[in-house]
């Protein structure tokens, strides 16, 4: 009995420590890893898909992916000062690289590396397209949502755990082991995925129209990205909210990060 509620306690203490305060919305959220543990772990593996994969190199296109990835960062650091964070960005490493893959995608890793696929450019249509899509992964990177997901993963663990220990084998204990898996990533980590994209799209939009690109491409970009089509689940069992949804928020999104760009002075854009 003692080491069962030893293990409750540790699960308990587990995500009460883990609680970290955002610097976008002000409320807590779990982080269990600090940017001296993520970023040498991500930096690395990053290193090691660049050297397995072929990096564009010396083109207009990957010359762009470097001048608008710079601008967003540049964007992301008068953001952060704003909002009273001016040395919040300090162990980034920013680094944008074009990489040839016709996968529609671009992701970026912990402390700022960031990768685009050669396959969402004619999606991204332009230099203001791709810098809706750089704003919202280097977004992802800002908010520390890979260490929060990775937190949130590490606690499901835990509280699973201790939940099958402490109801033991009885019925209620075996219908917790069967059921508490599907529950708690349907009804936890997929609508937690689902807001890290759903904000990464609000703040992503923001530092891009600070950097000058006009936010209402934000909508249009997913229209296109929806336009090509393919197979997907419901936005209930998917990590990703629908492409409906996503334009939808964009489209209220788009004037408020052009009234936010204006407040650095931005009143036109690319």
């Amino acid at each position: 009995m003692k080491s069962k509620q030893i293990l409750v306690a540790l699960a308990t203490l587990f995500l009460v420590v883990s609680c970290k305060t955002s610097p976008f919305t002000g409320k807590k959220t779990l982080n269990a890893y600090s940017n001296e543990t993520i970023f040498p772990m991500a930096f690395q593996q990053y290193n090691q898909f660049l050297e397995e994969n072929t990096v564009v190199r010396g083109t207009a296109e990957a010359q762009m992916v470097q001048r608008v990835g710079n601008n967003i960062a540049k964007a992301a650091e008068r953001y952060m000062t704003a909002l009273g964070y001016p040395n919040y960005l300090d162990d980034y490493r920013w680094e944008y690289n074009l990489v040839q893959d016709e996968a529609v995608n671009a992701f970026c890793m912990p402390g700022g590396k960031i990768v685009v696929y050669t396959g969402i450019l004619p999606v991204a249509q332009s230099e203001t397209g791709l810098a809706m899509i750089l704003g919202h992964e280097l977004a992802h990177a800002l908010a520390n949502h890979g260490a929060q997901r990775m937190t949130a993963q590490q606690g499901q663990q835990i509280v699973g755990a201790a939940g099958g220990i402490a109801l033991g084998d009885s019925r209620a204990g075996q219908l917790f082991n069967q059921y508490y898996g599907v529950a708690s990533t349907v009804g936890g980590i997929l609508p937690f995925s689902r807001s890290h994209e759903s904000q990464a799209d609000e703040i992503g939009t923001i530092i891009a129209a600070i950097a000058g690109y006009d936010p209402y491409e934000a909508p249009k970009l997913w229209e296109r990205m929806k336009a090509q089509g393919g197979s997907a689940p419901s936005e209930l069992l998917s990590t990703h909210p629908s492409p409906d949804t996503r334009i939808q928020a964009l489209q209220q999104i788009a004037p408020r990060a052009a009234a936010e760009a204006k407040k650095f002075g931005v009143t036109s854009f690319k």
